[in-house]
Formats: structure tokens, sequence, C-alpha cells
């Protein structure tokens, strides 16, 4: 079983930043892969960016691409979601998640989730 606890959510002016945490515990392997999802009100659950994380490979959804950075602190076991040059539209929960599939970037290959975060972006 794996459990993870995801913050670091608030209120931000755009072009502000935010960093989400998630912390991970319970049992994980090496090759864990951890994902960050977002799901704003009325749309669906969208990928945002995922690590593996004993190779620290990353990727991203083009969207933020260039504006948000996933890293983790393995001694921590913990993966952080920098988020930079914030945009309104980034307003949403955002979710993290475990898999075992490196840089898998749909919902269904992630069996473990946090319990969400709200990001709120103004004008």
């Amino acid at each position: 079983q794996v459990q993870l606890v995801d913050s670091g959510g608030g209120l931000v002016q755009a072009g502000g930043s935010l960093r989400l945490s998630c912390a991970v515990s319970g049992r994980t392997f090496s090759t864990v892969n951890v994902g960050w999802f977002r799901q704003a009100p009325g749309k669906d659950r969208e990928f945002v960016a995922a690590i593996t994380w004993s190779l620290r490979n990353t990727y991203y959804a083009d969207s933020i691409k260039g504006r948000f950075t996933i890293s983790s602190d393995n001694a921590k076991k913990t993966v952080y979601l920098q988020m930079n040059s914030l945009k309104p539209e980034d307003t949403a929960v955002y979710y993290c998640a475990v898999g075992w599939l490196s840089g898998a970037r749909t919902q269904s290959e992630y069996p473990y989730w946090g319990q969400g975060t709200q990001v709120t972006v103004s004008q």
C-alpha cells in the first residue's frame, strides 16, 4: 500500500509562483513513477508532469513546459512541482499520483492518488 499527501496549494496572482509537495510513504520501489495531474472546474483531469523516482527522468505536458519543474528528494520521499509564471488557466485542483510505468500520462496507469490541493491564480 502507498500513501500520498499533497500540499502547497493556495491563492496567487498571475505571474506568481507556488511549490507543491507530494510526500510518499508505504511500499515503494526504486522504479516508482510519480505524476502530477490537475482538474479544473468542468474539465477532465489532465496530466501535468511526472518523474521516475530512481532515474529522475522527467516528463511534462506541453501546456506547462518551461514554466513548471518537477523534482524529487529521495531521502525525504517527496516530489515537488515548482510552478512559475502562473496563469489564470492554471487554476485547478492538483493531484499527485504513484504508478509503475515510467513517464505515464494517463490516469489509469496510477493506482495511488493524493487528496488534491487547490491552486487558484487570480488576474
